[in-house]
């Protein structure tokens, strides 16, 4: 099996700053695609940034400017440093991981959150 493992998440002024990290370990061969969502009270889950094998990534528009999402392929682990935080900003962020095993199963992976709340 895989584990996602985050940390990072807390309470920060707007204008202020977090990085967020996500560790995968188990059964991996490669991972394809690793990203970061989040979810606030009463909304649904949404993309943040995801990030793929060979470095391209996408963001969500509402943090395009403010957030990088970055990887390291030999620590299995995925990096959101958050800059200019706002309080819209306030969810649970999610790490997410498209995984590929020996036996050549591709699955889906979810981390436990991690809070994140931007307020003065």
């Amino acid at each position: 099996q895989v584990q996602l493992v985050e940390s990072g998440g807390g309470l920060v002024q707007p204008g202020g700053s977090l990085r967020l990290s996500c560790a995968a370990s188990g059964s991996i061969f490669s991972i394809n695609v690793m990203g970061w969502y989040r979810q606030a009270p009463g909304k649904q889950r949404e993309l943040v940034a995801a990030i793929a094998s060979g470095g391209s990534t996408n963001y969500a528009d509402s943090v395009k400017g403010r957030f990088t999402i970055s990887r390291d392929n030999a620590k299995n682990t995925v990096y959101l440093q958050m800059n200019s935080l706002k309080p819209e900003d306030t969810a649970v962020y999610y790490c997410n991981a498209l995984i590929a095993h020996m036996t050549g199963d591709l699955d889906d992976y979810w981390g436990q959150g991690t809070q994140v709340t931007v307020s003065s």
